[in-house]
């Protein structure tokens, strides 16, 4: 019998362990089994195969049966993740419903998830910038959150490392604020938008408009080729999942690749209920899952463990992963985890029109848009409010069709729609400030299907938040007044946090063990086998979209991991 528990231990044993098959566990599995890692990839949702699993990519709107558009009784059932501009009858397969993980909500917060392998790879809006030292300086120097341990030249290698094997599409821009990258050709602004770049120029030395970088191949590459993917086809139905992996996902990119090496086993339908944490010897030992499906629980041991469940679920994880060395989560000796979450604020946008430039259109569809960079608080605290905002700008040339008359005639005033002038938009990306107030904690009382208690979540806006949004209209009206437009509108969303879907930190880096959970490392001070590299490990949240930094944060991780464990001393 001695003999048979051992036979079955070794069988759930893997040199190392990853808690999800997102953006970040979808790279810790390509660097763990690229090193020569046995490793145990878990998934709470079902397996996604690329191409395979994506049975609308190639649907035209007249094959949905409800013309793409949501019914009344999924809208009805689903009042959080219906309000994700991605949700619609072609994704609907690839989002979690409001029933399926339901949470406590002390404050609103609308949390958007994807339940598969891949994660939100598969659904994300590719929009991939670099941070800068005025982001991983920013806490140190305006006190708003302890300092982050690292800068930006010990994570630029990993940038460039992970930049050339996704993909990124974009202009060598030579802004301090925001580091030029390992780019492919970028993709082309319209007539109004470089009017709009032209004429924030010449009024304005500190502001840019650039082209968005994007997870998009533009130009294969061989090693793009070697994955199997192919040139983005630019048509902008991403979130179905895309055939010729023209965008990176873990689908089609990271996954298959770690798959290739023979090193990864893929567990789909495991959701994660622990670490388990050995008292004697001073470390997590392996990982507790119960089965989607049996709900039996089970245990899986290795070396190392990454956890990369997405920000607030890799909270959940760690919270729930209590013994007595641990009696508040793994690694919790400082009292933070969970707290000091924060978010983008993305509730400010405005618009106007344009009368000029009627002898021009657009031409097909572009999966990226313009870019306004962070230009505020950058080099001295010049507003009333703390950090700054990011923007996104495009322009497009309305057009309509006459839906009067009868016969040929209506049939031609549909096929011919007659243009329109031109409309302009931006949309803001504002910075919160990390706060102890805002957190995600245990229900007491809640649990889960799988017996796991739900996440209680109290998180908001503040005062800053009131004030940058002040400011990019102000802004954004002064600078929309200067190119010339008119009928400039300005509205405020209202909408709850979670909606962004960049929820960062609860695990934060730092110097200091009584400060921090993580390590420069992004290894947990008191639990030095276990690494956090999802939005959870973020300290702040700068104006960036994050994945990237994510991505690169992995890599940066696994290299490290590696070595120790070469060294013996993990």
């Amino acid at each position: 019998m001695a003999n048979l528990a051992t036979d079955a231990a070794k069988n759930m044993t893997y040199d190392a362990i990853v808690i999800g098959s997102g953006i970040s566990g979808g790279w810790a599995a390509k660097e763990l089994t690229g090193h020569g890692l046995k490793t145990l990839v878990l998934e709470r949702g079902r397996d996604v195969k690329h191409i395979k699993d994506y049975p609308t990519t190639n649907l035209n709107p007249w094959e949905f049966p409800h013309r793409g558009k949501l019914t009344y009784e999924v809208a009805q059932a689903n009042p959080i993740i219906s309000k994700c501009y991605a949700f619609y009858e072609g994704t609907e397969h690839f989002f979690v419903k409001d029933a399926e993980h339901p949470y406590v909500q002390e404050k609103p917060f609308d949390w958007i998830r994807g339940y598969q392998v891949g994660g939100k790879s598969l659904m994300w809006a590719r929009q991939t910038q670099r941070w800068s030292d005025f982001d991983f300086e920013g806490p140190a120097r305006d006190g708003f959150v302890v300092d982050w341990p690292i800068r930006y030249k010990d994570i630029a290698p990993w940038y460039s490392y992970v930049e050339k094997f996704a993909g990124i599409s974009g202009n060598k821009d030579g802004l301090p604020n925001l580091p030029d990258g390992e780019f492919l050709p970028p993709h082309e602004m319209n007539d109004v938008e470089k009017y709009f770049q032209a004429k924030v120029g010449s009024k304005y030395n500190d502001r840019h408009i650039i082209m968005g970088r994007a997870a998009h191949i533009t130009k294969p590459q061989p090693i793009h080729l070697e994955q199997g993917r192919a040139q983005c086809q630019h048509r902008t139905i991403c979130e179905r999942g895309c055939p010729f992996g023209g965008y990176f996902s873990s689908n089609s990119s990271t996954i298959p690749w770690a798959a290739r090496t023979g090193n990864m086993t893929l567990r789909p339908d495991s959701v994660v209920h622990s670490i388990i944490y050995d008292e004697e010897k001073g470390k997590a030992t392996g990982v507790r899952v119960v089965d989607a499906h049996t709900k039996e629980m089970m245990e899986f041991y290795a070396r190392i463990i990454f956890v990369n469940a997405a920000a607030l679920n890799t909270n959940l994880v760690l919270l729930n992963s209590t013994s007595n060395r641990f009696p508040n989560g793994l690694g919790n000796d400082s009292g933070l985890l969970g707290k000091y979450v924060a978010f983008h604020n993305y509730r400010a946008h405005i618009s106007a029109e344009h009368d000029g430039h009627l002898d021009t259109t657009t031409d097909g569809r572009r999966p990226n848009s313009p870019y306004i960079p962070r230009f505020r608080n950058l080099h001295t605290q010049e507003t009333d409010f703390l950090r700054g905002y990011a923007a996104g700008f495009s322009a497009y040339r309305s057009s309509g069709s006459k839906s009067d008359g009868m016969g040929t005639s209506l049939k031609d005033s549909l096929l011919n729609p007659s243009l329109g002038g031109w409309r302009v938009g931006s949309h803001m990306m504002g910075e919160t400030i990390p706060k102890e107030t805002n957190y995600v904690a245990l229900s007491k009382t809640q649990k889960d299907d799988f017996g796991i208690p739900q996440l209680s979540v109290s998180i908001d806006y503040d005062d800053n938040d009131e004030k940058m949004i002040k400011d990019y209209f102000e802004q954004m009206t002064e600078m929309f007044t200067y190119a010339g437009f008119k009928n400039i509108q300005t509205n405020d969303s209202k909408q709850a946090p979670g909606l962004d879907i960049h929820e960062m930190g609860g695990v934060r880096m730092g110097k200091d063990p009584k400060t921090s959970l993580l390590n420069e490392w992004n290894q947990l001070h008191a639990c030095k086998n276990v690494f956090v590299t999802d939005g959870a490990c973020m300290t702040s949240t700068s104006t960036q979209n994050p994945s990237l930094t994510y991505m690169a944060l992995t890599a940066r991780a696994v290299d490290y991991a590696v070595k120790e464990m070469k060294k013996q001393n993990i």
